[in-house]
């Protein structure tokens, strides 16, 4: 511990970056091994084992939904129609009024 104290932030933040590497590397290879562990018990046995990657990021991840409904005191406030309702929608179907009537064309 007492040698960590010498360092500079400099050399102890390159410390933690060289350890964080390491660190990821020993996981990929370990991960690969057991990957490899389980192909060839798989195959002992007869069965094929197809393991998919899950790095691969949502296609759907970042997508905008259109307004569907608009606040007609103030057109400048919209909502999806997903999630909690927004006050002005909630307020105006307390007054009796449906939904349907605040639908954007």
């Amino acid at each position: 511990m007492t040698e960590y104290m010498n360092l500079s932030e400099h050399e102890l933040q390159a410390l933690i970056d060289n350890a964080a590497k390491a660190l990821k590397q020993k996981q990929e290879s370990k991960r690969k091994e057991v990957i490899a562990q389980i192909k060839e018990l798989a195959a002992s046995i007869g069965v094929n084992v197809v393991i998919q990657d899950d790095t691969k990021s949502s296609t759907r991840k970042g997508v905008k939904v259109p307004p569907k409904y608009r606040n007609p005191d103030d057109p400048t406030q919209t909502w999806t129609g997903r999630g909690v309702a927004p006050k002005w929608m909630q307020a105006l179907i307390e007054k009796g009024h449906d939904k349907a009537e605040f639908e954007i064309q």
